[in-house]
């Protein structure tokens, strides 16, 4: 679980800062049309993902993990991020003065697709750092 904590924490972290700096950039979560540059937020947690779901099969798995194993690793930080996350956007939204009724309205897309991507990375990560092959018979 400390793994889980301490990359969803990178991950919420560096969206926190990812949302300051697209607000710096002039681009606003109520704008109607995604920017370009918003598309490149889901490195974010593809990268926390990655390197968190390694980190976990090699220091705690001792380099044996199964898909189910890596799949609920990933859940957790999602969540974690998820978490830290909410926070950061609570403190975005009181420093841009932005009410809330405008962002779910404008932004439930983009959260939608947040949740999206987030499970098809979890998929794709433990697909790919998988190693134990769990037979059924």
């Amino acid at each position: 679980m400390k793994n889980a904590i301490i990359w969803g924490i990178v991950i919420g972290v560096l969206s926190g800062v990812w949302m300051f700096v697209m607000h710096g950039s002039g681009i606003s979560p109520t704008d109607e049309k995604v920017a370009t540059l918003e598309y490149f937020s889901f490195l974010i947690p593809a990268l926390g993902l990655f390197i968190g779901i390694y980190s976990y099969r090699k220091n705690d798995c001792k380099g044996q993990m199964g898909f189910l194993e890596a799949l609920i690793q990933s859940f957790k930080i999602l969540i974690a991020g998820g978490i830290v996350t909410v926070f950061a956007t609570i403190l975005y939204f009181s420093y841009a003065h932005v009410s809330m009724s405008n962002v779910m309205e404008a932004s439930s897309g983009r959260i939608f697709g947040a949740l999206l991507v987030g499970v098809l990375l979890a998929f794709a990560v433990s697909l790919l750092f998988h190693n134990k092959a769990n037979k059924v018979d």
